[in-house]
């Protein structure tokens, strides 16, 4: 088309075919395994991750993945090897056809040799074992199940149309592992196969993931009711008015400043958390399930005993933003509760500025008189020395000349100074 295309289309449009579901068939295996850096995983040198995958190929003489790639299908000795590379984490699946007469052997897991685990960028969160028969009688799979997995917290589902059964009880077991079994109907089709697996892997990633806000909030726990506990402290002497101000205020800050430390550190976790959890739902939710013989599904054993997990995180996170709002709100109030007193003291001290003022006005006026007389003084005795001859003549006495003349120096002098004053102000 004449048309220029963006320069990102075609890579945009693959990328929603670049994940397939596996085909799969029974009876077969699979061993899956996420690795993940123990902190600050989102910004983890995603070239480790590859370098640590070329080694497991290398192994195998398989080809690479292309360069950038963020996952990857090949085929490693008996096995089917599928890589993905996600936000946090990085997942290796392998499928092998057939199982060991053996539930569960280990030996099905040295695909992924110990000295090439022990090199990953990483650690462990998590690692399962599915194993997939065709399906039996229901007594048989109860059997099986019975066997395989612990009553207590085993669940067990028909899923997708009863395409197949799925059982497990998220236990890890000796060897490190999770179980699962797939029991699938002869005719099912392998692609669904391969989505049942594909989804049971998922489920398991992401609910032990978002078991990680869990930890963050138990850990933030003792912390936030220490903060709790000073700042009901802070709160009740603002009531009772004990202390001073400023340095109630300077600890109510020094309280927000940690809680939105806590909030900042715990605020990716808690939010990665909440998007694992919809994708946990979201995974057992297409599923499909059925009950299967009286036994509790995968979502009513997410419903026991994940859910309460995940409010709990949800309980610390509202808690925390509840703790900083008050603190916010309590700062507020007492920088208010300051700034009265502070307008007060204003007020007091602009009073007693204006009294000072009138004072010295007062005593302004004072010297001004004061000084009238003493500058008249001077000027009559002056004025005295001046006119003394033009007395003789006169036939006048000293005394009624300086009588005669005082009054108009008197009166020069006092409008002398009040000119000054009016130029002044």
């Amino acid at each position: 088309m004449p048309i220029e295309d963006h320069p990102r289309r075609f890579e945009l449009a693959n990328e929603l075919h670049a994940r397939p579901f596996p085909k799969l068939t029974a009876p077969a295996m699979v061993h899956f395994v996420a690795i993940k850096q123990p902190e600050d995983a989102a910004a983890r040198d995603r070239g480790e991750d590859r370098a640590h995958l070329l080694a497991l190929l290398d192994r195998h003489g398989a080809a690479h993945p292309a360069p950038g790639a963020t996952h990857h299908s090949c085929r490693i000795g008996r096995h089917r090897l599928k890589w993905e590379q996600h936000t946090e984490f990085v997942t290796y699946t392998a499928f092998a056809e057939g199982v060991s007469p053996r539930p569960f052997d280990a030996a099905e897991t040295e695909v992924f040799p110990e000295e090439w685990l022990a090199g990953a960028p990483g650690v462990r969160m998590t690692s399962a074992m599915i194993r997939v028969e065709p399906r039996p009688a229901p007594d048989r799979i109860e059997a099986l199940v019975a066997e395989w997995f612990v009553a207590e917290s085993v669940a067990v589902s028909s899923v997708l149309d009863d395409t197949a059964v799925i059982a497990g009880d998220f236990r890890i077991d000796a060897g490190g592992h999770l179980r699962f079994a797939v029991f699938s109907e002869p005719e099912a089709n392998a692609r669904r196969v391969g989505r049942i697996v594909q989804r049971l892997c998922e489920v398991e990633t992401y609910k032990t993931m978002s078991m990680l806000g869990l930890a963050r909030a138990r850990e933030m726990s003792a912390q936030m009711g220490a903060l709790d506990t000073r700042l009901t402290q802070l709160m009740d002497r603002m009531t009772s008015q004990d202390g001073a101000a400023e340095e109630t205020l300077r600890q109510l800050l020094a309280i927000s400043a940690e809680l939105e430390s806590l909030s900042a550190r715990a605020a990716f976790r808690f939010g990665a958390t909440g998007a694992y959890e919809a994708l946990v739902l979201e995974r057992i939710k297409v599923l499909r399930e059925v009950r299967f013989d009286g036994r509790q599904t995968f979502a009513e054993f997410m419903l026991r005993r994940f859910d309460p997990a995940m409010r709990t995180v949800k309980s610390t996170e509202a808690r925390l933003g509840a703790l900083a709002n008050r603190a916010i709100r309590a700062a507020e109030l007492l920088r208010t509760r300051v700034d009265v007193e502070r307008s007060a003291q204003n007020q007091a001290l602009l009073a007693s500025m204006d009294r000072r003022a009138d004072l010295q006005l007062r005593l302004q006026k004072t010297v001004e008189g004061l000084s009238v007389v003493a500058i008249s003084y001077y000027a009559v005795s002056l004025a005295g020395y001046l006119l003394y001859p033009v007395a003789g003549w006169l036939g006048m006495s000293k005394g009624l000349l300086i009588a005669l003349v005082t009054p108009p120096v008197v009166l020069a002098v006092l409008l002398m100074i009040r000119r000054i004053r009016e130029k002044m102000e």
